[in-house]
């Protein structure tokens, strides 16, 4: 069981939050700067702890040097997924 999810990835924000949707994309506000894979980790802790997952559950599968990335997350289903993060 997984689920896809697409994301915009805003880095050095004042907060970390998930700010809602932007077109077809999640927005997600992260403190972390997008330095040395920072902003990846903080973007991965985030969704898994609005999922009730283990951040090793979140993996980035593309856009691992842009803002705009493709997420796969094993131990929920997409349905699941898209209604806690209210897709």
């Amino acid at each position: 069981m997984s689920a896809v999810l697409r994301v915009k990835v805003v880095p050095g924000s004042s907060r970390e939050a998930i700010a809602g949707r932007l077109g077809d994309r999640l927005k997600v506000r992260v403190s972390a700067p997008p330095e040395a894979g920072a902003a990846n980790q903080a973007v991965c802790r985030l969704i898994a702890d609005a999922l009730g997952v283990r951040a090793r559950d979140v993996r980035i599968s593309a856009g691992h040097t842009r803002p705009e990335k493709t997420l796969e997350i094993d131990g929920v289903d997409q349905a699941t997924a898209d209604a806690l993060l209210g897709s």
